[in-house]
């Protein structure tokens, strides 16, 4: 039997001093080697770890601990952490390390959780399936022939194989999301802002936001708890007040529930998605709930939309990484030009260097206005009608995803086929408004289904508390 899956059973343990810090890292750390073929992690943090074990520890002891001593938590690699190794998953930062702490691992730490490792992800969080990382891909541990998802691969298969009792990840267009779905395990995006984006390497700067996966709702909303707010690093990071999310789980009002029914009607949703989502909707209606559907007419516009705003964005983000000052530089340059040439050549992978030509053609002089003006316009068009939605309604559910799983290979050759793996969560990272993720069961291999609930902006009291009502409701 599975111990320490949940952060409430890791601290009945340390009251009841039927284990301490020490002794719970370890039990991580073995589970990590036992699995390692899984390749969640990149890199492990075993004597940092210990340390930080036997220093909470003590504070325990001394009845000084804070809200998440004894918590294990593995951070996905492309977020800074001082002292330690950040790549992003890709060559052209190999041997990279981080002279600051992201600020959201910095408040997970000041109230004692212990990190143990990075773990691996797309390159520079760009994929659906995390096989475009210079670490090799990750397997899913329930069927290692299949993805885990992407980009955050590996904070999902950590927590969904016991390698930690949490992890961060990163969602641009549903790569916490996605993979939670894929894992069977829960995966929340709070609304963009609400976390700081301190210490993350960009991506898309205006999509990118740092999300959790769990093994149930209480994990999540306390780390969200810890981890939001205003910091004086990030200039577009909330001054919204935090609530107490993890004491705020109780659902007890009659809730207005829209569907979308282009979600429902795609004709790449898996038949088994289909019928379990709707299973939950009509559970809800026979609860006495409101559930309506309606129309998206804007679906097909959302995924050219993001990959021309995050390609764009990609380019710029990425400009920096030019081997002068950090990371990869080409031992075949002969001259300035050459090193920016073969450094950058060398050090990206296939689908980076793709996105980052789409990115700069699009802003190119020539097909600016047409391409990247157009897409902005667009955004706002698909953020007003989800608002407006959400204002009429309490909540959006859909599926997370169109398909569960799929095996290795299935869309390596075609571009487009990977990015529609995207088609459900993008929506909500284009409008900006917080996600989450929930397990709905089983396809007929064994493989998790996915259920994703929508709310509006800075209303994850609200998300977290429907979502644990939810839990009831899924298969």
């Amino acid at each position: 039997m599975e111990k320490f899956i949940s952060f409430d059973e890791i601290k009945k343990s340390l009251e009841k001093r039927e284990a301490n810090c020490r002794e719970i890292v370890n039990h991580y750390l073995q589970n990590i080697k036992t699995k390692a073929h899984l390749n969640a992690f990149v890199e492990v943090y075993e004597q940092s770890a210990f340390e930080q074990a036997d220093i909470v520890d003590q504070k325990i002891s001394e009845g000084k601990a804070g809200k998440l001593a004894g918590m294990v938590v593995g951070i996905k690699d492309v977020l800074c952490y001082s002292g330690h190794e950040s790549n992003a998953s890709s060559k052209i930062l190999s041997g990279f390390e981080s002279q600051f702490t992201t600020t959201a691992i910095k408040r997970l730490i000041d109230e004692d959780a212990i990190i143990i490792g990075r773990l691996n992800c797309d390159e520079f969080g760009m994929g659906s399936s995390n096989e475009n990382s210079a670490h090799g891909k990750v397997l899913n541990a329930l069927d290692e022939n299949r993805v885990p998802g992407g980009s955050s691969g590996g904070s999902a298969v950590a927590v969904q194989a016991n390698l930690c009792t949490a992890s961060l990840g990163t969602d641009t267009g549903g790569s916490v999301r996605q993979p939670a779905a894929f894992t069977g395990v829960i995966g929340m995006k709070p609304t963009y802002s609400r976390i700081s984006r301190w210490g993350l390497i960009a991506y898309a700067s205006s999509f990118d936001t740092i999300g959790t996966f769990t093994r149930n709702i209480e994990d999540a909303a306390l780390l969200l708890e810890i981890m939001a707010g205003h910091d004086e690093f990030d200039s577009t990071s909330s001054r919204k007040p935090v609530l107490p999310f993890s004491q705020l789980l109780n659902f007890e009002k009659k809730a207005k529930i829209a569907y979308l029914k282009e979600t429902i009607e795609s004709n790449s949703l898996q038949a088994e998605i289909r019928t379990n989502t709707l299973s939950v909707l009509e559970k809800l209606k026979n609860e006495g709930h409101e559930v309506e559907e309606v129309d998206f007419p804007l679906l097909d516009y959302i995924l050219p939309t993001y990959y021309i705003l995050t390609t764009a964005e990609a380019s710029s983000n990425l400009s920096r990484f030019d081997g002068v000052k950090y990371g990869y530089r080409s031992p075949n340059a002969h001259n300035l030009e050459s090193m920016y040439k073969l450094t950058r050549s060398e050090g990206f992978g296939e689908e980076v260097k793709r996105r980052i030509m789409l990115g700069t053609f699009v802003l190119s002089a020539s097909y600016y206005d047409a391409y990247f003006t157009k897409a902005q316009k667009v955004r706002r068009l698909i953020k007003d009608f989800t608002e407006n939605l959400l204002n009429d309604f309490d909540y959006i559910i859909m599926p997370t995803t169109p398909s569960t799983a799929f095996k290795f290979g299935d869309h390596s050759g075609d571009p487009v086929a990977m990015y529609l793996e995207d088609l459900f969560t993008v929506q909500a990272s284009v409008s900006g408004v917080p996600s989450i993720s929930i397990p709905n069961g089983k396809d007929q291999d064994g493989m998790p289904i996915g259920l994703q609930v929508i709310c509006n902006s800075f209303k994850e009291a609200e998300l977290f508390a429907f979502s644990n009502y939810l839990r009831d409701f899924t298969s």
